[in-house]
């Protein structure tokens, strides 16, 4: 049998007008120490924000994506954020914000494979 490791995990959400608290999933950000993971899946289907707000720029809420990929990759051009240990890096892109991209809570679970869990969540969360 698999050991199981510790990740948690948050959805990553659209929310167009943040007074009005709605929003939409695009993506999930997981994190495992254990298996030294941080890995963010996302996808945008502009069909869906353009019924949901018209108003946002498709084109600007790809490249926050862009940015939390580049953040979870570490490397250069995740810039200073990018260069900060995996727990830090996971840290800050869930810190809570007030922006058009945000990030649920963070929630945790136990799995053997966190590559795995990642397309699960994404499927049941956005998907």
């Amino acid at each position: 049998m698999q050991e199981k490791h510790l990740f948690e995990y948050a959805v990553i959400r659209v929310v167009p007008r943040v007074e009005r608290e709605e929003f939409m999933n695009v993506g999930v950000i997981l994190y495992c120490a254990g298996q030294n993971f941080l890995q963010v899946l996302s996808e945008l289907n502009e069909e869906r924000l353009g019924m949901f707000a018209s108003q946002t720029d498709p084109d600007e809420i790809r490249e926050y994506l862009r940015s939390f990929e580049r953040i979870c990759k570490g490397r250069k051009e995740g810039g200073a954020i990018g260069a900060l240990p995996l727990s830090s890096r996971f840290r800050w892109l869930t810190a809570t914000r007030s922006t058009v991209v945000q990030s649920s809570k963070v929630h945790s679970g136990f799995c053997s494979d966190p590559a795995q869990k990642i397309l699960a969540l994404f499927d049941q969360q956005v998907g």
